[in-house]
């Protein structure tokens, strides 16, 4: 087998390259397909979130009231005692 000539060499890398250019193609649309339907998921879980948020809030707002942390519980007045 006689070696290559340079336009032939030249000739078999341009279609390898033509070759992986379309595999490129290929993964990249994949991937653009895979990174959409990743975006509308991540919305939907954002969303999701956002509504058990509010429903917490609402039943936290429910809740009887709790004396502020700042606020001095009041102590009970001493029982006088029995002995003399």
């Amino acid at each position: 087998m006689q070696p290559l000539s340079p336009t032939e060499q030249i000739a078999e890398r341009v279609e390898r390259l033509l070759v992986r250019y379309e595999e490129l193609q290929r993964t990249n649309a994949l991937l653009s397909s895979q990174v959409q339907a990743l975006t509308t998921e991540r919305d939907s879980f954002k969303s999701r979130l956002s509504a058990a948020r509010a429903r917490i809030d609402a039943l936290l707002d429910r809740l009887p009231g709790q004396p502020d942390s700042d606020a001095v519980a009041p102590t009970p007045s001493p029982k006088p005692d029995d002995t003399p």
